[in-house]
């Protein structure tokens, strides 16, 4: 039988990351048991018919839940302040629980448009083969929120910081909006990671993350999650959830949860190392602008301030020259790594226009910033002097 362990106090996020959701089985193991289990024996008919009624807790099948799984989703709990969770097997799998779980044909959904490629494909494709309608808009313009509502609308959707520009909207004024209209604002909050930003305590009403980022941090597995109230998860997540079919693995569960127990030193440094790249690169003459939420030349400098504790692992620049240069530079780089991927231990480079936004016109690209010589680098956990001497050679061969 497993046996939670008592929190005899609000745990600060350090600590409730190393222990926050631990349940020890009868051997008392200190690393988190691993259970590689498809399903569940019980004592009797009689308790198996009590499980499935919900008069006698427990798990039933890995499917709807599972110890490894839950300690996960307890630990994000924990950290995020949320009251229910459910981890599934990407951070895109995430994204459409979210979406598709509270919505049907005729239903409405707002979204910003700076969104990450797979993410406006479900807004925009996936609903809308269901039946229901989107609409796209500038997400900084608190107006074009207002101006989207229509009678029908259920759902407002964004991230912040945007992937790969890096805005930020302002998500208290954003979930006024959406509240006022009689709809629920999802957040994806990939970028900032729950060190850096509180959705829920914002007033959004659903976070997803891709956990496969800064929360493995280690490149090894795929993961995601669903945060919300525990009425929202029942109303609407728990059902679509047993029956669709997106958990997450039990191994990868465990995995995830060896990520957290580093998560904030891990995104301590990168952000002071991603701090200290964007103010080098700002005064570099190869690169024509830095986008970094740290800096007080970000265009949402204002909303970073009430709403963000830190600035992010991430920065974008471009580079004079376009696509030739932004390749050469890449292409220059020795120890930072070409990788569609973020949140590593490891330093990624991308080029948007070519990647992760390729399916996008080029009026759509332009629409949101990403031109052929913008670049998107997530910062690792190397030692920052490496990473500056890296990237002034790489410069100096784009040049």
């Amino acid at each position: 039988m497993l046996k939670k362990a008592e929190e005899r106090r609000k745990l600060r996020p350090a600590t409730a990351m190393v222990h926050g959701g631990t349940m020890r089985s009868g051997f008392g193991e200190t690393s988190e048991a691993l259970f590689l289990t498809q399903g569940f024996v019980y004592d009797s008919a009689e308790a198996a018919e009590a499980r499935f009624k919900g008069e006698e807790p427990g798990f039933i099948y890995s499917r709807y839940g599972n110890p490894t799984t839950r300690m996960f989703e307890e630990r994000m709990m924990a950290l995020e302040g949320a009251e229910d969770a459910r981890a599934t097997a990407s951070g895109m799998a995430a994204v459409a629980a979210a979406m598709q779980c509270q919505v049907t044909a005729g239903d409405h959904v707002v979204a910003a448009r700076a969104l990450f490629g797979s993410c406006r494909y479900v807004v925009e494709t996936v609903l809308g083969r269901c039946g229901v309608a989107c609409t796209l808009i500038d997400g900084r313009d608190l107006d074009a929120w207002r101006d989207a509502v229509r009678p029908e609308t259920k759902v407002f959707f964004l991230e912040s910081p945007t992937n790969p520009t890096l805005e930020v909207i302002d998500i208290a004024a954003v979930a006024e909006i959406a509240h006022a209209a009689g709809a629920r604002l999802v957040v994806d909050n990939v970028f900032a990671t729950p060190m850096q930003q509180r959705p829920l305590e914002l007033g959004a009403d659903v976070v997803v993350y891709s956990a496969t980022k800064h929360i493995d941090g280690q490149g090894r597995c795929l993961g995601g999650i669903v945060l919300s109230s525990k009425d929202w998860i029942d109303e609407n997540l728990h059902d679509y959830f047993r029956h669709t079919g997106p958990s997450l693995s039990p191994f990868n569960a465990w995995t995830l949860l060896k990520g957290l127990e580093t998560l904030p030193i891990r995104v301590a440094h990168q952000t002071r190392s991603a701090a200290r790249i964007a103010d080098i690169l700002a005064e570099r003459q190869e690169v024509a602008k830095v986008i970094y939420p740290g800096r007080a030349d970000h265009p949402d400098a204002a909303v970073i301030a009430r709403q963000m504790s830190g600035g992010s692992t991430l920065l974008a620049f471009e580079v004079k020259g376009g696509k030739p240069a932004a390749f050469a530079f890449s292409n220059a780089l020795e120890i930072i790594l070409i990788s569609n991927n973020l949140g590593d231990a490891k330093s990624l480079i991308t080029h948007p226009a070519t990647t992760t936004h390729k399916n996008l016109a080029p009026e759509a690209r332009a629409e949101l910033g990403i031109s052929d010589g913008l670049l998107r680098l997530s910062v690792g956990l190397e030692d920052v002097e490496d990473l500056i001497e890296d990237i002034e050679e790489a410069l100096a061969a784009a040049r």
